[in-house]
């Protein structure tokens, strides 16, 4: 049950997420730059997002099972590793992360990517019979 639950709570609002930032890509580019640019936003979008990794990490540590059962596991650890390093790193450090990762460049391979995997999630959440 918490696979199929945890599967459509990540890949309804990775969905929601990814389709807001496609309706208007210089909107969203901007935010991007502007999260950033500004250091205490960071270390709060680092606190919870660190906090949403470890919830679902502390809930759902399962690397056997079915394909969603390992994505929703691996969605957490990430989360809380990147939550981690938004708090503990310095900010410049991030900023440079954020200009190698060429988000502007590759701003719809990022999103197509991350909407396969989570329409994948949410047929899954919505579909699969829990293993």
């Amino acid at each position: 049950m918490l696979t199929k639950y945890l599967s459509k709570l990540l890949g309804l609002s990775i969905v929601l997420i990814a389709a807001g930032m496609l309706a208007n890509k210089p909107a969203a580019l901007e935010e991007m730059n502007a999260l950033f640019a500004d250091p205490g936003l960071m270390f709060v979008t680092g606190v919870f997002t660190m906090i949403g990794g470890l919830a679902v990490v502390l809930a759902h540590n399962r690397w056997s099972g079915s394909p969603p059962a390992v994505l929703v596991t691996f969605y957490g650890w990430v989360a809380l590793i990147k939550g981690a390093l938004f708090i503990w790193l310095p900010p410049p450090l991030q900023a440079d992360f954020y200009r190698a990762m060429h988000f502007d460049h590759l701003f719809y391979a990022y999103l197509g990517f991350a909407l396969v995997l989570a329409g994948y999630l949410t047929y899954e959440g919505f579909t699969a019979v829990e293993a």
